[in-house]
C-alpha cells in the first residue's frame, strides 16, 4: 500500500518493525518513526542501528505528528492503536495531514469511527485489506483525499474489479436515510470497508458470519431474559436489529453477478445486484432470522 519512493511518518511506531521493512526493501528512501513514550522509541532506535539503517530512518518523540514538519512527509502510517485514538491524531494534526498525499491505517477498534471521519473529511478510501491470525481479524486501509464532486481513481477501480459500476463511497454516503437500502449500504461501507465489500474479499466474509453467530448468540440470551423478567433488554435488542439489517447489505455484496475468479464457497447469485438486494426492511435480515420488535417481547 506505500508507493514506492515516497517519504513516510510512522506515529506510534512502537519497535519500529513497520519502518525497518519499509527501509530494508527499499521502499522508502527517507522514513520518520515517532512515538510518544520514551520507552518504545528506544527499543525502536536500538532496532534499527542493529540492521543497520539509521541512515534511511530517523526517530523522534512526538504526541502524535506534533514533532513532523510541514511536508516532511507524503504518507502518514497509523497502526496497532485504537481507531478512537487514530482519529484524535488526524484531527489534532488536520493542517499537516492535509498536506500529506495519503494515510496508512491499521486500527485495532472503532473501525466505523475511523472511516466515517475520512468520509466527512474527504478522504477516500482507495484500498482494503483484511486478515484473520490467531484469532482475531485485522484490517488495514489507504485513504486519499478527494476534490469535491470528483469521482476518486480508487472507487473507479473498484468498480472494475467488482465487475460492476456500483455507487462510489461517497455517493453512498450522499443518498438515502439512514434505513433506507442506500442508506443501510452506506452504514455498511463506514462499518465492514468500501474496497472490502466491492471486491468481496473473503475474509470480510468470514467475519460476517462470526459476527451474525456472536450477536445470534447475544439476542438469544436477550429474550431468554426477557421472558424471565418481562421486557428486559429491549433497547440492545433495537439495537441488533440494526446491526443485522447493516450486516445483510453487506452480505448482499456476496450476492452481486460477476463473482471475482478464483473465490469460492461463497453464495453468489447472478439474478441479483449488491444494491437491489438489500434486505431486512420488511422483517427478515438476509439469513431469514427474523427481527422481534420491543411491544413482542416478554
Amino acid at each position: 500500500m506505500v508507493p514506492a519512493g515516497c517519504m513516510v511518518c510512522d506515529v506510534g511506531c512502537d519497535h519500529g518493525y513497520v519502518p525497518i521493512y519499509l527501509a530494508e526493501r527499499r521502499v522508502c528512501p527517507r522514513i520518520i518513526a515517532m512515538d510518544e513514550t520514551e520507552g518504545p522509541l528506544m527499543q525502536a532506535t536500538e532496532h534499527i542501528r542493529a540492521f543497520p539503517l539509521e541512515e534511511y530512518i530517523e526517530t523522534r518523540r512526538s504526541d502524535g505528528v506534533s514533532a513532523l514538519g510541514y511536508k516532511e512527509a507524503d504518507y502518514l502510517i497509523l497502526a496497532g492503536m485504537g481507531g478512537r485514538l487514530a482519529v484524535r491524531i488526524l484531527a489534532d494534526g488536520r493542517e499537516k495531514v492535509a498536506r500529506m498525499k495519503g494515510l496508512i491505517l491499521q486500527p485495532q477498534s472503532d473501525l466505523v469511527l475511523v472511516r466515517t471521519y475520512l468520509r466527512q473529511q474527504g478522504y477516500e478510501i482507495v484500498q482494503e485489506n483484511m486478515v484473520h491470525e490467531d484469532g482475531k481479524f485485522y484490517t488495514v486501509m489507504k485513504a486519499v483525499f478527494c476534490v469535491t464532486g470528483q469521482q476518486c481513481s480508487g472507487s473507479m477501480e473498484r468498480d472494475t474489479m467488482a465487475g460492476k459500476a456500483g455507487p462510489s463511497q461517497s455517493q453512498a454516503a450522499a443518498e438515502g436515510t439512514e434505513m433506507s437500502d442506500k442508506g443501510l449500504l452506506r452504514q455498511a461501507y463506514d462499518r465492514y470497508g468500501p474496497c472490502l465489500l466491492h471486491n468481496r474479499h473473503p475474509v470480510l466474509y468470514e467475519f460476517l458470519q462470526w459476527e451474525e453467530e456472536r450477536e445470534a448468540a447475544i439476542r438469544h440470551r436477550i429474550l431468554t431474559q426477557a421472558r424471565e423478567e418481562g421486557g428486559a433488554g429491549c433497547r440492545r435488542l433495537e439495537e441488533l436489529n440494526v446491526s443485522a439489517r447493516i450486516r445483510a447489505a453487506a452480505l448482499s455484496c456476496y450476492t452481486c453477478a460477476h463473482p471475482e475468479e478464483g473465490m469460492t464457497g461463497l453464495p453468489w447469485d447472478s439474478e441479483r445486484k449488491c444494491t437491489d438486494a438489500v434486505q431486512g426492511i420488511d422483517g427478515k435480515a438476509g439469513n431469514g432470522m427474523a427481527f422481534i420488535p420491543c411491544g413482542e417481547l416478554g
